[in-house]
């Protein structure tokens, strides 16, 4: 009897498959969903548009024409029609396949380079001064020559440093202490306050008649002696009300003249707060 055996298989059961190979390492060129392919399919189908590769990209039809002209070293100035409309078309005809729309705008050129052309094959007409007629190229080389002027500007102005692409603009944090400044003293505020010394010195005042010279250069000399030595003193306090209305006048008038030759400073910490006065502070 032989040692191998037969499977045969039963009748409830379908067909037995061979195990696939575990290792496909060498052998297998690929894996379909995790199946091994030893070899590459035949009816592997690829879309047209997946290997569509465009290698030069162009910005409108004076690009392309411009393109043509510089790469094969043309003269601007004396275009052969005939070689660069052919060579035109054939890249219209591309795009025309592909993109129906984007190759109308090319295709506008293209019949404005025929007419040139024909044009040229026709006797020049003779103008009304006996002068040589216009080359029918000259305003399509016009337009080459500005279009030409205009890209190696941008080209030029892309060549610039750009903020946020070449370069960053540093910034810096620099803390400082700033030192605090009181509100200004309004005249409405100083007013106010002298009319306020005013009427208490009408409260207190007396009927004696005396006649006294005043000088308000001596009151400015008493108000800075009363001033020396002192950080500020109240407003208020610089008046005596029991001196009488004509001190306080001549009092009022020597610190006005102090402030304005800047020996004094009025000031106030803030609104409707108390008014201080002290001596100017001289940067030595």
């Amino acid at each position: 009897m032989n040692d191998e055996a037969v499977l045969s298989p039963a009748p409830d059961e379908g067909r037995v498959q061979a195990p696939e190979p575990e290792v496909v390492d060498h052998v297998a060129v690929a894996r379909l969903y995790g199946s091994p392919l030893f070899q590459l399919p035949q009816d592997l189908y690829i879309p047209p548009d997946a290997l569509e590769v465009f290698l030069e990209a162009f910005e409108g039809p004076l690009d392309l024409l411009l393109y043509l002209i510089r790469k094969q070293n043309f003269n601007i100035l004396d275009i052969p029609l005939a070689d660069v409309t052919r060579q035109y078309l054939s890249y219209v005809e591309q795009i025309r396949s592909t993109n129906l729309e984007l190759a109308s705008e090319y295709l506008l050129m293209a019949a404005m380079l025929i007419e040139i052309k024909s044009r040229m094959l026709l006797p020049p007409k003779k103008t009304e001064e006996g002068q040589e007629p216009e080359d029918p190229r000259a305003e399509l080389v016009r337009r080459l020559l500005e279009y030409e002027q205009i890209k190696l500007a941008a080209a030029g102005l892309d060549r610039l440093p750009v903020l946020g692409r070449d370069f960053l603009r540093g910034q810096v944090y620099i803390e400082q202490a700033l030192k605090p400044r009181f509100p200004d003293v309004s005249l409405d505020e100083l007013r106010e306050a002298w009319q306020d010394i005013l009427k208490r010195a009408k409260l207190t005042q007396h009927h004696k008649i005396t006649r006294e010279e005043l000088s308000v250069r001596e009151h400015m000399s008493m108000l800075l002696r009363t001033l020396q030595g002192r950080r500020f003193i109240e407003f208020q306090d610089l008046f005596d009300p029991s001196r009488g209305a004509q001190v306080l006048v001549v009092t009022f008038i020597a610190m006005l003249e102090l402030a304005r030759e800047r020996l004094l400073e009025v000031t106030q910490a803030e609104a409707f707060a108390p008014i201080y006065v002290r001596l100017s502070y001289q940067p030595a």
